[in-house]
């Protein structure tokens, strides 16, 4: 199989009478590219920016995102509430993802022994998707809200794009942990939210922070918590999707 890589600049390049049947692309940027008269059944999209504000995907004319959106919501309970803007419905927002993430750690718990170290395509097993939304907690509520120096487990497992950027690996721990390690760390970053939660004000929620991955852009405390709410409801969709074809 031809693999093209970071270094091959396809920018604006024109494919025509190609087979790509079972092509993979992945950390690709494909936005505006155009595709007519294209044989697509089948296809698996996952675009976890797909539904910022703005972003637009046509198919067949008709802009698919907002109706991508509501079908999560339905599959989802509680992932609607995600862009809650008061302490109130933060407070509900974080009870309701708990809900969600308790059932599907009991699903894991009734599905055969090592299962949550299983990955499937090369994708993050379900033990290393639980360490990535400790380090998503440690970076936007540790780091960036509480303006911790030192925010980061070890046991927290770092995005790619953190790998490549020339950032410290050495507070990421090189070994792979126990599960039950996983859960526990796990467990206390989820108590971290709901305490932090529990008393937050409408003052602290406008009062802004430096954006940990850029600091020079600002970014109030609700951004930073939709941040962490975003990233727990897409982590979660991608374990249950590989859970379910475990």
């Amino acid at each position: 199989m031809t693999s093209f890589t970071q270094a091959d600049d396809l920018e604006g390049a024109e494919f025509v009478d190609v087979n790509a049947r079972g092509a993979r692309f992945t950390r690709s940027d494909l936005s505006e590219a155009v595709m007519r008269a294209v044989e697509i059944n089948g296809a698996d999209i996952d675009a976890p920016w797909l539904l910022e504000p703005g972003n637009v995907l046509l198919v067949n004319g008709v802009n698919v995102v907002p109706l991508v959106d509501a079908e999560l919501d339905r599959r989802f309970p509680g992932r609607s509430q995600r862009k809650a803007a008061t302490p109130e419905g933060l407070q509900d927002a974080w009870a309701a993802l708990e809900k969600t993430w308790s059932a599907t750690l009991d699903r894991v718990r009734a599905m055969p022994a090592g299962t949550p170290d299983r990955s499937v395509d090369g994708e993050w097993s379900f033990a290393q998707t639980l360490r990535h939304l400790v380090m998503a907690t440690d970076t936007w509520l540790g780091r960036a809200i509480k303006g911790l120096d030192q925010p980061y487990h070890p046991i927290g497992q770092p995005n790619i794009e953190y790998e490549t950027d020339g950032n410290d690996m050495t507070v990421f721990s090189a070994t792979q942990p126990r599960y039950d390690e996983v859960l526990a760390v796990r467990a206390e970053r989820i108590a971290m939210v709901r305490d932090y939660l529990a008393d937050v004000t409408e003052d602290d929620l406008a009062s802004t922070r430096p954006n940990p991955w850029a600091p020079q852009h600002p970014e109030t405390v609700l951004s930073c918590l939709h941040t962490i709410l975003e990233e727990e409801w897409e982590h979660h969709r991608y374990a249950t999707r590989d859970l379910s074809r475990l």
